[in-house]
């Protein structure tokens, strides 16, 4: 009975366009947030945060990016990895070879150099889609792994071929623990996922959805494709960009091009289908179900196989990882299309109406 709108009116056209419709959804964001940055902490040690978190939050933030052109835009893409390597590279340029510059400055330029590569290859979609603009699309991925390790300019031609980052501080910050990098990547994640909240739910990206359902249809009503689509393929690859610079500096870093690998780019997509297309907390629900589960599967696997009397090795856990995420995706898009976040959104309606039985 806690969960209930009963009192709460909407007195101007402000508070009915508001992000939380139930004041109770913004006191779980706010505890949450609270929770993860108060509490977590307190409890978890290097490695929880090394393995775990710190690749949670700063996935969940390239999975935003992901939904942002998958989701709401309707705009396949394989090459995500790509966007997120030229994030990094281009952050690492901006912050090596400019004395002085802030951190956080790098960053989004690493950002603004992804973007400007996600218009470049974001063209193909104005004349096609589907499967022909996923093979565009991955073009980007293979052309980046050629030159990130072919041109050493980019890696201040390093004889190893890698690049690497050390001392970071935003602001006078110093990022020399693990926790200050969680919470760093904490900040910059809910930052950004109020950004993409209030772009995808306001006149861009009812644009943005208006072309997924169907492009023809919002062409005749006034719509013009080419800057939807561009626009998506920017904001898009702006996000995955950040989040990349993120994964090298903070996560890794160093780094060579095998970071931003095709496996990572099948990841991120996966994220979006399990998590759920469309939304904003199905990119983390996305997230932490791809991050914990080979973890889980590393640790349960071999206990059960001392248990049975049966040896199991790294590369039979490797394999039933992946026939588990080819099953589960499967089973996702077969039963439920819209993923965790629409059971989510099930659970909170039937909480809501509980114990009526309509």
């Amino acid at each position: 009975m806690l969960y209930r709108e009963n009192g709460q009116f909407k007195t101007s056209y402000e508070s009915d366009q508001g992000i939380f419709p139930i004041k109770q959804d913004a006191w779980f964001v706010v505890g949450v947030l609270a929770f993860a940055a108060l509490v977590v902490p307190t409890l978890a040690n290097e490695y929880f945060f090394q393995a775990i978190l710190i690749p949670f939050l700063i996935l969940s933030l390239a999975a935003i990016g992901v939904n942002v052109l998958v989701g709401y835009c309707g705009q396949i893409s394989l090459g995500s990895a790509a966007f997120m390597a030229v994030g990094a590279y281009g952050a690492y340029n901006f912050f090596v070879r400019l004395d002085g510059i802030p951190l956080v400055l790098a960053l989004l330029l690493g950002g603004a150099s992804a973007a400007v590569a996600g218009i470049v290859f974001g063209i193909p979609s104005l004349r096609v889609r589907g499967l022909y603009l996923a093979v565009a699309t991955l073009a980007a991925q293979f052309l980046s792994d050629w030159i990130f390790l072919r041109v050493g300019w980019f890696t201040l031609n390093t004889p190893s071929g890698t690049a690497a980052v050390k001392d970071l501080s935003v602001f006078g910050w110093a990022l020399n623990s693990a926790t200050d990098k969680y919470w760093f990547c904490l900040l910059v994640l809910a930052v950004f996922a109020l950004m993409a909240k209030n772009i995808t739910r306001g006149h861009t990206g009812r644009q943005w959805m208006a072309v997924r359902d169907m492009d023809v249809a919002a062409s005749v009503i006034g719509i013009r494709l080419m800057p939807a689509k561009l626009s998506a393929f920017a904001v898009s690859s702006f996000i995955i960009g950040v989040a990349g610079a993120l994964w090298a500096f903070v996560y890794l870093g160093a780094w060579e091009p095998s970071a931003f690998s095709l496996d990572l780019s099948f990841k991120l997509l996966f994220m979006v289908i399990i998590g759920g297309m469309g939304t904003i907390m199905g990119s983390m629900f996305g997230s932490a179900f791809i991050v914990v589960l080979p973890i889980f599967l590393n640790q349960f696997l071999p206990w059960l196989g001392s248990l049975v009397g049966v040896t199991i090795t790294t590369a039979t856990v490797t394999h039933v990882e992946f026939m588990t995420f080819g099953a589960l995706i499967v089973w996702f898009l077969i039963v439920e299309p819209h993923g965790l976040a629409k059971l989510w959104s099930i659970a909170k309606q039937k909480l809501r109406i509980w114990p009526f039985p309509h």
